[in-house]
């Protein structure tokens, strides 16, 4: 390496190491506070959806949730299939029931409301935008199918290049706990709040239009045999197991691409290690310094 090319890589690393730096002091100079990583069941590459938490998280989709949001791409026939919550058939079809779906035109010409069925997809609480805006003071309640995909922050150098080993990729659900988990009072100093407005410590610019959506004991979750929760029936929890339906919703083959990935990356290796193998048996049969011709 030249004297020229040296200096220019130191250059470039200072740059690197002064961006790192600085990202954070910009983060909070625009009102963001990076939410903290939580241990999900399904990170890495060998990681897997919780089952019990899976359908956890539909309970609270579907008490607390459902009244605003929908999930329009995700179909209830989709709660049975593998490495989803893996409700029963027979579940699958209770659980569509107890949701009401527009169907029509009937034999007058007119729309009608129906017991859900397992091939429908969830239902919209609105009819359209408009009049969801109207019954959220002009705030429009997002569609829950891909947002644990969609919504995201930055790690900035160097963890960014980290996050490349260790294969972090769960920045959507972090953000969606940190959310739920964020609601605080308004602290000394921060303008006074308009109606509609909430302060919420890890959305950008703390102010959001959604209240405090769920408090502890809110939603009750099925007992164990000795006639408790196995898990507290907390916000954090609540957080956690809506956060990782809502995963599971965005990527509900996740578990299905991990198998069918680290199958490739094993069957690579092996190709690897016998053209390896192969090149050595060939070049050992020829005299060393003769030419290949």
């Amino acid at each position: 390496m030249t004297t020229t090319s040296f200096r220019l890589a130191l250059a470039g690393l200072a740059a690197g190491l002064s961006l790192s730096l600085t990202v954070p002091s910009a983060l909070a100079a625009e009102g963001r506070v990076e939410p903290p990583a939580q241990s999900w069941s399904f990170s890495g590459p060998f990681g897997k959806f919780d089952r019990a938490q899976l359908q956890r998280g539909y309970k609270v989709y579907k008490e607390v949730c459902s009244s605003c949001h929908s999930a329009t791409l995700v179909r209830f026939r989709n709660l049975a299939q593998p490495g989803g919550p893996e409700f029963s058939r027979g579940q699958v079809t209770a659980l569509a029931a107890t949701f009401q779906v527009k169907d029509g035109p009937n034999d007058q010409g007119e729309m009608f409301d129906r017991p859900g069925r397992a091939a429908d997809a969830f239902p919209s609480p609105f009819p359209n935008e408009q009049a969801a805006r109207a019954a959220n003071g002009g705030a429009y309640p997002l569609d829950f199918s891909v947002l644990a995909k969609a919504r995201t922050y930055e790690r900035g150098f160097p963890r960014f290049i980290f996050d490349i080993f260790t294969q972090y990729q769960e920045q959507g659900p972090d953000y969606i706990h940190a959310l739920l988990t964020g609601y605080k009072d308004a602290p000394q100093g921060f303008p006074p709040l308009l109606p509609g407005q909430n302060y919420n410590e890890y959305m950008p610019g703390h102010l959001i239009a959604m209240p405090r959506p769920i408090s502890d004991g809110q939603v009750e979750y099925p007992k164990g045999a000795d006639g408790k929760s196995p898990v507290p029936e907390t916000v954090d929890q609540y957080a956690k197991d809506i956060s990782a339906f809502m995963v599971w919703m965005a990527e509900p083959h996740l578990e299905e691409r991990k198998r069918i990935g680290l199958f490739w990356i094993s069957l690579m290796v092996i190709l690897a290690g016998l053209l390896y193998y192969t090149k050595k048996k060939v070049w050992a049969r020829m005299p060393d310094g003769s030419p290949l011709h």
